[in-house]
């Protein structure tokens, strides 16, 4: 795909109407998009757990699929985007957006709608656990209390805001836990508040897995909170936020293409914000697994000698 052809697209537009930004962007974004060109097939349902099911039943139809909502929304989809090989277009009309954000898509819309009609195709990995696709990060422990105890309501009313609202007072309560970790050939035992493996950049709303991580790098970074009060976390949340992490501070980092964590008890794993498995969790990168449009304006000189990117 590239801005010589766009133009002849035909694209299938699905949309989560529980996302924050939905109800009141959906028509401004079906009229940038059709400006730009694009024939579209717009669905809306009431379950987004529906949209594979429509990737299917259009995939002969479409060279495009296009998502509105956010990461949760997109990760919903995630299967059946595999399985087709059409490329991704995102609508950042979500909470946190940090898919959108690590690929550098703007947050207007209008932007946005530019990037998916005019822009190119960049490759991406994946991360799996335990067979489950993710694009963002997979974790273990804290952010799963984070997850189970964010309402739709603190979201709509506080937007991204609501991550460290949320997080603030499940802090007090979290418990760290005993946790086998396998990288590398190596296995460590710890005891922590929460073992998180990142694919892409960023997760939980701006906060950095790693900060020289890339969703093309072909690898996973895996950090763990290894603190022995709660309260020490707050001191943790400037390296949490720039993923720069010091073993002085309570933290452990790893990278690499497999990564193995077991726990005493099956604890649930959050991916890209929603609870799909239970450890013992398997993890492993997907090398450039899926298409994503991009903003052209973008594009490195790094990017330009990458024949990945179209």
């Amino acid at each position: 795909m590239n801005s010589e052809n766009i133009q002849s697209q035909k694209a299938l537009l699905l949309v989560n109407p529980h996302a924050r930004k939905v109800k009141d962007n959906l028509d401004l974004v079906l009229g940038y998009l059709q400006d730009f060109g694009l024939e579209i097939i717009c669905k809306k349902t009431e379950s987004p757990q529906d949209f594979n099911h429509f990737i299917q039943e259009y995939k002969n139809q479409v060279n495009l699929i296009i998502i509105g909502g956010g990461d949760g929304t997109l990760n919903l989809a995630i299967d059946s985007l595999v399985e087709t090989g059409l490329p991704l277009g995102i609508l950042p009309l979500g909470t946190a957006n940090d898919l959108a954000r690590t690929l550098g898509i703007p947050v207007s819309l209008f932007e946005a709608c530019r990037a998916i009609a005019t822009g190119k195709k960049r490759y991406i990995d994946l991360g799996v656990v335990n067979g489950k696709y993710f694009f963002n990060v997979a974790s273990i422990g804290l952010s799963v209390d984070i997850t189970n105890n964010l309402t739709k309501e603190a979201k709509r009313r506080w937007g991204v805001l609501a991550y460290a609202i949320t997080a603030s007072k499940m802090i007090l309560q979290s418990r760290p836990f005993r946790a086998e970790i396998r990288c590398n050939g190596e296995s460590e035992i710890v005891k922590t508040l929460q073992v998180a493996v990142g694919n892409g950049k960023h997760y939980g709303g701006g906060m950095t897995i790693a900060h020289d991580a890339t969703i093309d790098d072909q690898r996973l970074d895996l950090y763990s909170l290894e603190v022995k009060y709660c309260w020490q976390f707050i001191g943790m949340l400037p390296s949490i936020w720039k993923g720069k992490y010091q073993e002085s501070f309570g933290f452990r980092s790893l990278s690499s293409s497999v990564i193995s964590v077991y726990t005493r008890k099956p604890r649930p794993i959050n991916t890209d914000g929603e609870i799909v498995t239970y450890t013992p969790a398997h993890f492993q990168v997907v090398p450039l697994a899926l298409a994503v449009m991009v903003p052209r304006k973008l594009t490195t000189e790094k990017e330009k000698l990458n024949p990945i990117i179209h």
